[in-house]
């Protein structure tokens, strides 16, 4: 046997060091955090009002059901269950419109919504390999990660304005009438990630309008549906969409709604002009995912497909997530009552309507430095708080950390 070498120059000594992801990297940082009056406002993840990931009852009886089928544990196909593909697309398009009648919607089973982004984004390089596509400024980290790594060129579209908190949404269309045909522009359907800021149903429609007159091609993040109204309410840019025509991509995931972060549980839609279309499309993002990782895991979708295709299950999960949607509510109102009376001269309107997990505080990475050295909450360095964070017991905290920075 021969003896490991050692020192000289390693075979790998050239490969550089992982930098992190930001948010996972800031939320281990505040893991070692030993101070007790910690306040994470980081990650996005929801947590009750004692600060715990909750396990729905309804998600924990669908296990039951699930582990008590005892079935073998056998590959999937490439595409992923069937039982969870229709019911995804039942959920996100409404169980009888025309699209999935007429079979012009192709659906994969993916790791998680991120795993759905990044078949699209392959799928979009290997057959627009001209296409650009374009983010909301500012929009998810991940987003430019996964796009960039597929080889896609990435712009920014106008989205936030600071002054309202809301969506900039005249210099929006604007620029987006000037993107080539066959752009690819990816568009947050519900509780923007990281601002909070939403389209109105009237701002779809002329953005849908648009989308369809100038030939691009959208690509719908929708990580968070019930989180802002409702399942059907959330789901209008899909549907809307999809009536008027349009061929686009939507990604989804239960990670939120269902409380399944690590089943990595999510699909990929494509919806196409006819089913001949759709057939050849899903054939090649099976062969994208195939590339990547075979096929996908079956205990997390099939949680997902029993909450979703039982009726007394599904009837307690929208109970359940009702619950989940309005303690945000609840939480926004009192960190914006705590606000103005900490901080009176400052406006925090926007925290009232913004919609989901996410708002823009507009913080400065100064600012958000000293609310993590001297206070001990933790924040993105953009400014933006994880709302699903406070609960009853840290709101009054907050508020006096960020009023004692402002």
């Amino acid at each position: 046997m021969q003896p490991s070498a050692i020192g000289g120059t390693g075979v790998f000594a050239h490969v550089p060091p992982f930098a992190g992801d930001p948010i996972l990297t800031l939320n281990q940082t505040f893991q070692q955090d030993t101070r007790a009056n910690r306040v994470n406002l980081s990650i996005g993840i929801y947590f009750d009002d004692a600060g715990r990931i909750p396990i729905l009852h309804s998600v924990a009886k669908a296990e039951e059901l699930v582990v008590a089928r005892n079935q073998p544990r056998s590959y999937l196909p490439i595409e992923g269950a069937a039982n969870f593909r229709a019911a995804v697309q039942s959920l996100l398009f409404g169980a009888d419109h025309a699209a999935l009648r007429e079979g012009r919607v192709a659906t994969i089973q993916s790791v998680g919504s991120s795993g759905g982004l990044t078949l699209g984004a392959s799928l979009l390089r290997r057959f627009f390999p001209e296409s650009e596509i374009w983010v909301s400024d500012p929009t998810w980290d991940n987003h430019r990660v996964m796009f960039e790594a597929a080889g896609l060129t990435l712009r920014r579209y106008p989205y936030f304005d600071p002054m309202t908190g809301g969506v900039a949404f005249e210099p929006m269309l604007e620029a987006l009438r000037a993107a080539p045909p066959r752009t690819a522009i990816l568009l947050h359907v519900c509780c923007h990630n990281p601002t909070g800021a939403d389209l109105s149903p009237a701002q779809w429609d002329s953005l849908v309008a648009l989308l369809r007159e100038r030939e691009l091609i959208p690509y719908l993040d929708l990580a968070y549906q019930g989180f802002a109204e409702s399942l059907d309410a959330d789901a209008y840019p899909v549907r809307a969409l999809a009536d008027a025509g349009v061929s686009f991509f939507v990604a989804n995931s239960f990670s939120k709604s269902m409380s399944l972060y690590g089943e990595r549980c999510g699909a990929l839609s494509v919806v196409c002009r006819d089913a001949d279309e759709a057939d050849r499309v899903l054939g090649q993002l099976k062969y994208a995912a195939h590339r990547a990782y075979s096929n996908p895991p079956i205990h997390g979708c099939q949680i997902a497909a029993t909450v979703l295709t039982d009726a007394a299950l599904r009837g307690e999960w929208v109970v359940e997530l009702h619950a989940m949607r309005e303690r945000m509510l609840t939480v926004r109102a009192a960190l914006h009552a705590a606000l103005r009376v900490s901080a009176p001269n400052h406006d925090f309107g926007y925290l009232l309507r913004q919609r989901g997990m996410f708002s823009y505080t507009g913080l400065s990475a100064l600012q958000v430095s000293r609310l993590r050295e001297e206070h001990a909450l933790y924040m993105l360095d953009s400014g933006r708080i994880c709302v699903a964070g406070l609960n009853s017991s840290n709101i009054a905290r907050a508020s006096d950390a960020i009023a004692a920075v402002l």
